[in-house]
């Protein structure tokens, strides 16, 4: 019992490793590919092969204790011996395996999750652009987005689904807004302006907003946590990294502050 065990807990692992080695074969024979062939089989392998393998080893040694107890009425004691040692090996093995990739593999998990909030990020970005290359300005509130921009794939919606209103800081520039009232202050000529055609380009509150600070939740939905993401001039960067030095940094601390 204990030999077969140990050679169908080898046998197992071993053809699994060789699976996922032809799997994901680089064109390399060396000894890194296997590493990584046997970790692929080792997680392959963890709900099945951990218990197995634990419940191998409980009754191994017990079995194996009782064979030293009474040598004399079995035979086969060195195969015994190396079908229990051959049991913990595969164990001892797939749980090295596992463990030495766990770092590697939370850290592949987070940076899934922050290219899911930089995607969001960056449609609407792309949306506040063209918003602003149609109006010459970026709007009052994100949602209208959604009310003066097409969406047809939804994405639009769907990446202003959880986006709190009051995270969303549009500004605009003092001195341009200054030279544009000095001039108007000349005499010029007042003209009609229809302020219900659709192509008007003036903001409804006669501000053009040249630039916007948007918060996006980080990984617990809640805006104005440390773990927040901020957009600004088409950059989509963690709060922290912007609190360090990064792009952005120059934005208003009111914008940014938790």
């Amino acid at each position: 019992m204990l030999a077969v065990a140990g050679s169908l807990a080898v046998l197992v692992f071993l053809v699994q490793t060789i699976v996922a080695f032809v799997a994901h074969y680089a064109g390399s024979f060396g000894f890194w590919s296997w590493v990584a062939a046997g970790e692929t089989a080792a997680w392959r392998l963890k709900w099945i092969s951990i218990p197995v393998l634990f419940v191998m080893l409980w009754a191994g040694r017990r079995l194996y204790r009782s064979i030293l107890d009474q040598p004399e009425r079995f035979c086969g004691v060195t195969y015994a011996r190396r079908g229990l040692l051959a049991s913990a090996t595969v164990a001892v093995l797939i749980a090295l395996l596992i463990g030495i990739t766990v770092p590697a593999r939370l850290h592949q998990r987070q940076l899934a999750k922050d290219a899911a909030i930089r995607v969001q990020g960056y449609i609407i970005e792309e949306a506040l652009t063209a918003y602003r290359i149609k109006y010459k300005t970026y709007p009052a509130d994100p949602m209208e987005l959604l009310d003066r921009l097409p969406d047809p794939n939804g994405t639009l919606a769907a990446a202003l689904a959880n986006i709190d209103q009051t995270a969303y800081h549009p500004s605009a520039d003092v001195a341009a807004v200054a030279s544009e009232k000095s001039t108007r202050l000349h005499g010029a000529v007042i003209r009609k302006v229809s302020l219900l055609t659709p192509t008007d380009d003036t903001p409804p509150a006669g501000i053009s907003f040249t630039n916007y600070v948007l918060r996006l939740p980080g990984e617990d939905k809640i805006t104005g946590t440390e773990d927040d993401w901020v957009v600004r001039d088409g950059m989509v960067m963690k709060l922290s990294e912007v609190a360090k030095g990064g792009v952005g940094q120059s934005v208003s601390a009111g914008a940014l502050q938790p």
